[in-house]
């Protein structure tokens, strides 16, 4: 996954597809919205479309913390075959996604506001 950031460092919203050779792919397209006034009528967090792309930011959010525990039992596979070195990166690659998902969960609960 890769951050896209606006010349302040806020995070901005992206599209993109991607598979993940397991058998399953999604598409990311759409997820942006635009800034919103009320009752713009456009892409922007109420109604409809808000509603869309909150369900959107809300399966990523799951998806990625499936991953993140996948991973984490792989961390732990490695470390118990004797290959610590691999498993500690893993556990940092964990880490990571964590904070990620820190970051699409406070961004989810902001697309649910009204």
């Amino acid at each position: 996954m890769h951050l896209v950031q606006d010349e302040n460092g806020n995070l901005l919203p992206h599209g993109h597809g991607h598979s993940h050779g397991e058998g399953h792919s999604h598409s990311h397209e759409g997820c942006g919205g635009t800034a919103c006034k009320e009752g713009c009528g456009q892409e922007c967090g109420h109604g409809p479309e808000g509603d869309k792309m909150a369900a959107l930011l809300d399966y990523m959010l799951k998806h990625n913390e499936h991953h993140a525990a996948e991973l984490d039992q792989l961390a732990g596979k490695l470390s118990q075959s004797g290959k610590e070195a691999a498993a500690e990166q893993i556990r940092r690659a964990v880490d990571e996604y964590q904070k990620g998902n820190l970051y699409l969960k406070l961004a989810l609960d902001l697309a649910k506001e009204n």
